[in-house]
């Protein structure tokens, strides 16, 4: 009787020991995720930054500058709910800004117009990456959560479930390829 008393102890040990290291690298999922929300709303924001303070430069024709003006301060300023449609309508301006590789070329011949398009074209090609390793963490923490001893035990607590940050990230060619 005692020796299966202690094999039936040892295995509620195996068994706690597991759950808890499962737990575990779920809780290193969520705070991977949280770190990589910061650094894509800082991309997002720097973004956002370097786009108005080029439309406001008076370097970009009028129509160019309100229309990227407009949609920069509309993704500083969206709410969490709306802010993925609102990042979306700033690439969609980049691009229509920036469309013609004669524009971009227009900024970088006036006096401080170099260092903005590099700084907007860097902004605007880190924002991608930023996305993709938060979705990338949110895809893992996603597939571990839905794992049946994840459910059964709530392992995962209160968290919310993650969700990936779904938007249009895709940058102006031409900026892109002339900055390069």
């Amino acid at each position: 009787m005692t020796p299966t008393l202690i094999w039936i102890l040892v295995v509620l040990v195996a068994v706690g020991l597991y759950l808890s290291w499962t737990a575990g690298r779920l809780d290193r999922l969520h705070a991977r995720i949280d770190a990589a929300r910061a650094a894509l709303d800082a991309q997002l924001l720097r973004r956002a930054s370097v786009a108005q303070e080029l439309a406001t430069s008076g370097v970009l024709d009028p129509a160019a500058s309100i229309v990227l003006y407009e949609a920069a301060h509309a993704a500083r300023q969206a709410v969490e709910e709306q802010r993925e449609v609102a990042e979306s309508e700033l690439s969609q301006a980049l691009r229509a800004v920036f469309a013609d590789a004669h524009q971009v070329d227009a900024v970088r011949e006036v006096p401080g117009g170099e260092e903005a398009a590099l700084e907007l074209a860097e902004a605007v090609r880190r924002v991608p990456m930023a996305r993709r390793f938060h979705n990338d963490a949110v895809r893992a923490a996603r597939a571990l959560r839905l794992h049946r001893k994840v459910r059964w035990f709530r392992l995962a607590g209160h968290a919310p479930f993650p969700m990936a940050f779904e938007m249009d990230d895709e940058p102006p060619t031409a900026l892109v390829e002339r900055a390069a």
